[in-house]
């Protein structure tokens, strides 16, 4: 299969980068490929002529986005539209990478794949955007949302849960946010199952079960056998720039639609902390 991978260096970049490493892959550094380029951005497809572009490059700053709206835009809307028409014209297929956040959280029950946008922060409303342009450029675009992401090789909650709890007696985490932690590994695997599988359409991709960020931590701190008290607190107590959904539960239907399944993310955690340096 001949890829082109856009966005190699992230948090799940790297971990799709290792999950085609046996295909025909082109990855093109972020400072080789600016998403905003649009000439260049053709020029990569074209040259690749990949079946699959796989869009994971994105400005993911959630509370940066909020001053930097302009910047939100012009990486995760308009520069998701560039890639789409190098797509198109090269007659490649393209898989999206989007989010949870394009939602607004105000539901008590899973997320489906034909729930109505409403996004809350600037950050869900640029990849909301992009997820309408996409589907008018290539109706055969494959969108695969995803939430709460943790692997190696970045920044991410685990790794900060751990630094706080090696240092501090206790710590305290929002206990009113509720959603998917999904490993990058598993949403690697699952989304090349995705391509493998010639998926279109909006397909919610996460791991399995649901907690809150209070509990995540909680269980990473319980895991690792730390003596760090973990605090429940509420989500007015620490206000942040962008407004987090209080519910981003995505449903799996669509995934299992293709015949595919995710672990449970306790299971997840386990994986990461086993392999944590």
């Amino acid at each position: 299969m001949r890829v082109t991978l856009f966005g190699a260096s992230g948090l799940l970049g790297q971990e799709l980068a290792r999950e085609l490493s046996a295909e025909e892959l082109t990855a093109p550094a972020s400072k080789d490929a600016d998403l905003r380029d649009r000439a260049r951005i053709r020029e990569v497809i074209l040259n690749s002529r990949p079946e699959w572009v796989i869009l994971s490059a994105a400005y993911t700053d959630v509370d940066g986005c909020e001053s930097n709206r302009d910047l939100a835009f012009a990486v995760n809307c308009e520069g998701a539209v560039n890639v789409a028409e190098g797509a198109r014209e090269a007659g490649s297929r393209l898989l999206f990478v989007s989010t949870d956040y394009v939602f607004d959280g105000s539901k008590r029950s899973p997320y489906e794949t034909s729930d109505a946008r409403n996004p809350a922060s600037v950050y869900g409303e640029s990849k909301a955007r992009a997820e309408e342009r996409l589907l008018e450029i290539l109706p055969d675009v494959c969108i695969a949302r995803t939430s709460w992401l943790f692997g190696h090789g970045g920044k991410c909650f685990p790794a900060t849960i751990l630094k706080l709890a090696s240092t501090r007696p206790e710590i305290s985490v929002v206990n009113d946010q509720r959603g998917s932690p999904t490993f990058t590994p598993d949403l690697a695997a699952a989304l090349v199952q995705l391509c493998r599988a010639s998926a279109r359409g909006i397909v919610h991709v996460t791991n399995s079960g649901t907690c809150t960020w209070y509990e995540f931590a909680a269980e990473i701190v319980r895991e690792s056998r730390l003596p760090t008290t973990v605090k429940p607190v509420t989500t007015a107590e620490f206000p942040r720039p962008a407004r987090r959904p209080a519910y981003s539960v995505l449903s799996p239907a669509s995934l299992h639609a293709y015949n595919v399944y995710m672990p449970g993310w306790q299971d997840a955690l386990g994986h990461y902390l086993g392999q944590k340096v």
